[in-house]
């Protein structure tokens, strides 16, 4: 009797979803930056992809889980491994390094990460917004771990307080910025973080604060 062969594949099933979930993200970046992330149907992203919407519900259950796993690329690359010598840097160059590697990292598609942004903000998506604090918390935790921000207490509070308004001022900054290289944002980044130093280094000149 002949034996039959199982053809063998080099593809798990893992990689294999994840990489249908990354078509799936890159192709609604692309059709978005054609029409408005607004306008972006799912259905047109399962088309142009030649899946069903029930293959799409496998991988993201609505469209604003596709933003958020755009946002997560952000994280990634914040917090992927830090070069040598980082650990030895001031505290505002790292914190410099890191914030703009989640914004270089979704700058490909800055204007549609601009509107994904305000697309959760309308009055009509309350829903939305809860999430967006908590991730936007999450961030913050994230960035104060990178930057081996480590205070605790009263220090670690204003940390968090600061970097959120650092945070949220440099989107918004980052948001309109058209210059080459993301020159803008980085400029205007710097001088804040120059003087958020000078700010927590009189802090922690008074006695008893932190």
């Amino acid at each position: 009797m002949a034996k039959t062969t199982r053809r063998k594949t080099n593809v798990s099933r893992p990689d294999a979803d994840q990489a249908q979930a990354a078509r799936i993200l890159e192709t609604a970046l692309d059709l978005a930056a054609a029409e408005g992330w607004e306008d972006l149907r799912l259905r047109q992203v399962a088309a142009r992809l030649d899946l069903s919407l029930d293959q799409v519900l496998v991988h993201y259950r609505d469209q604003d889980a596709v933003a958020d796993a755009w946002f997560a690329r952000g994280w990634q690359a914040m917090l992927a491994p830090a070069p040598d010598g980082f650990a030895d840097l001031p505290a505002r160059e790292r914190l410099f390094l890191l914030i703009m590697r989640w914004f270089d990292a979704l700058a490909p598609h800055r204007d549609v990460t601009a509107q994904m942004l305000r697309t959760k903000l309308y009055p009509s998506h309350p829903h939305h917004w809860v999430p967006m604090i908590f991730n936007l918390s999450r961030t913050i935790q994230w960035l104060r771990d990178a930057a081996i921000l480590d205070g605790g207490s009263r220090r670690r509070q204003v940390e968090e307080v600061g970097l959120t308004a650092l945070f949220l001022a440099t989107l918004r900054v980052w948001a309109r910025d058209d210059s080459p290289d993301q020159e803008r944002t980085r400029r205007y980044l710097e001088r804040r973080l120059e003087r958020a130093d000078r700010l927590m280094g009189r802090l922690a000149s008074r006695p008893g604060l932190f």
